[in-house]
């Protein structure tokens, strides 16, 4: 039993000391994401785009976005707007081609949205010749500079770039809140700190944009995991490009409501990013270790991010063991650091407190924000039983969540005036 303790002891150490430098490198990293970013080198219109929009019964919002698409400050004649009904049930295509989008017939049965753009890119690279591709999801608005912005970035040499993730509805509910935190949080902390030091941003779902020549050169787009996004930034990386950040070019989302919808979101998300680790993993830690490259690195460290959630639950998990035994604890750095951490008033009020300075940095206040910030403790540490869970049993169906958020950009104009 004293040896079974000691050896449970060593592995509670060990584990909290894997998670207090995994955690000390992203906080180090984060916190140059306050440094001022330099201006945009500007360029005269070049790039001639399609904006790619992958759609299932989106007839309430699809609409409005091919909307504000037709309105970019960019010579129409340099773009074309193409939707992709698929799975649908109403009439979604009637919708986009009313707006003034093209429509790609989905002629293959697809399970997800990285299947839906394998196809679009494939048809267009073979029968068009466009520069680039962006990337929305059919529940977005797209700020009218965002093409202009992300000419400024191919021209400027970017292959690919991802945007800031605006929210169209973040006073709408806590939950719809938390997540505008969330994404807040990855522009500011993630992508653009990053940015600051020379390494990638994170391609982040919708409001992307890669180069044709970047599609040819890796044999067209091609994900299997359930977050095609995540993994088609490792995949660049794996080819030496990085995604640039373009804060200028900004889209607006429509957040989830309820905590169910956000549940079925991100197990969709912890079990791709569970199955980018087993896939890309070695690969990025071969690349980083073999070429010194930073970028890999990076990108492993991200890959690590379910992982060392659990692993640092798990580490609490036998301390607690030990302490039953009356066997010392030890953690890295020292128990007291990780009871604070995970009590619940102490976490609730730090991560209350982050989510409050990145809507005072963002410039996101309002005393409707205050249901979101106060949430965002649970919308934190629900990651962990999903990651928990996804560990084990993986959620490989894509859940169709409900776009009825019918709002212009104009009326999001309004609101910011007000």
């Amino acid at each position: 039993m004293e040896l079974t303790l000691i050896l449970l002891s060593a592995l509670t150490w060990g584990l909290s000391f894997v998670f207090t430098l995994y955690a000390a490198y992203n906080v180090i990293v984060a916190l140059l994401g306050l440094k001022r970013r330099k201006a945009q080198k500007q360029f005269a219109p070049k790039g001639r785009f399609a904006v790619l929009i992958a759609a299932r019964n989106e007839e309430c919002v699809i609409g409005n976005l091919v909307e504000s698409l037709n309105a970019q400050d960019y010579p129409k004649e340099l773009y074309d707007v193409y939707v992709i009904p698929n799975n649908c049930t109403d009439d979604t295509a009637g919708a986009a081609r009313r707006a003034g989008a093209k429509i790609i017939d989905c002629t293959i049965p697809v399970k997800s949205k990285g299947e839906v753009l394998t196809m679009a890119f494939d048809k267009l690279l073979a029968e068009q010749d466009y520069d680039a591709f962006c990337v929305f999801d059919a529940d977005n608005l797209v700020d009218p500079g965002f093409l202009k912005a992300m000419n400024n970035a191919y021209c400027g040499g970017a292959k690919a770039a991802q945007s800031y993730r605006d929210s169209k509805n973040p006073h709408d509910s806590a939950v719809s809140g938390s997540y505008s935190i969330y994404y807040w949080m990855i522009s500011r902390f993630y992508s653009q700190s990053h940015s600051n030091l020379g390494l990638t941003a994170i391609i982040n779902g919708s409001g992307w944009m890669v180069s044709a020549e970047l599609l040819r050169k890796m044999g067209g787009f091609h994900t299997f995991t359930m977050t095609e996004d995540i993994e088609f930034t490792a995949q660049c990386i794996l080819e030496n490009e990085k995604v640039a950040w373009v804060p200028e070019a900004r889209i607006y989302d429509e957040q989830p409501l309820t905590f169910e919808q956000s549940w079925k979101q991100r197990k969709r998300w912890s079990t791709g990013m569970i199955q980018g680790c087993g896939r890309y993993c070695a690969p990025l830690l071969k690349r980083a270790v073999k070429d010194r490259s930073a970028l890999s690195f990076d990108q492993f460290v991200f890959f690590l991010a379910p992982v060392m959630q659990v692993l640092c639950f798990v580490s609490m998990i036998l301390s607690a063991v030990t302490a039953i035994f009356y066997q010392q604890v030890k953690l890295f750095p020292d128990a007291w650091f990780y009871i604070q951490l995970f009590s619940p008033v102490a976490s609730f009020l730090g991560t209350a407190f982050m989510a409050y300075v990145t809507v005072l940095i963002e410039k996101k206040y309002s005393k409707k924000m205050w249901k979101g910030i106060l949430y965002y403790w649970v919308f934190v540490m629900s990651w962990i039983p999903i990651n928990l869970l996804c560990l084990f049993k993986k959620s490989t169906v894509w859940h169709e969540i409900k776009h009825t958020r019918s709002v212009r950009l104009a009326d999001l104009s309004v609101k910011k005036e007000s």
